[in-house]
């Protein structure tokens, strides 16, 4: 009787579709193509939804003269600013339907001279990802300049 009670008791708790059992392959839902579904990377014929751009918009602050310049960089190019060689490596945008974000690969030199103008070889500084959404997350750490990333422009 006490098996009979068990048995009933586990049953009325499961749900009504783990109640039965169906043994056929082809009726089971296939629990791997759901996962393969919200993968991003697997999904059919979905690219990426932004494009590389060619520009790179930066604004720099000299913090000794609290002076501020915007430049643009064209991708694998430098500019100068005060002590520092920044070249733009690489840069990418979101388009405006999905969550904004603005990233560039930039490689920064400070330069170096031999104190009678002469320069020398210069220290690599900086050679990483930038965020236009969080500066503060991979944040070019110098004493006198602060570099961050704007725009990406075609």
């Amino acid at each position: 009787m006490m098996r009979f009670f068990t048995a009933l008791t586990l049953a009325a708790c499961l749900p009504l579709g783990l109640q039965a059992q169906d043994n056929d392959p082809a009726s089971r839902p296939d629990a791997g193509a759901s996962l393969r579904g919200d993968d991003p990377d697997l999904r059919a014929n979905r690219g990426l939804s932004s494009r590389p751009g060619s520009i790179v918009v930066l604004r720099g602050l000299d913090k000794v003269t609290a002076r501020t310049r915007d430049f643009e960089i064209p991708i694998g190019e430098s500019v100068e600013f005060g002590a520092l060689t920044i070249t733009a490596q690489y840069c990418r945008k979101r388009p405006p339907e999905e969550t904004p974000e603005t990233y560039a690969f930039l490689q920064v030199v400070d330069r170096r001279t031999d104190g009678f103008g002469v320069d020398i070889a210069g220290e690599m500084v900086y050679s990483g990802w930038m965020f236009a959404s969080r500066p503060a997350q991979n944040p070019l750490e110098h004493a006198i300049y602060d570099v961050w990333v704007l725009d990406c422009r075609p």
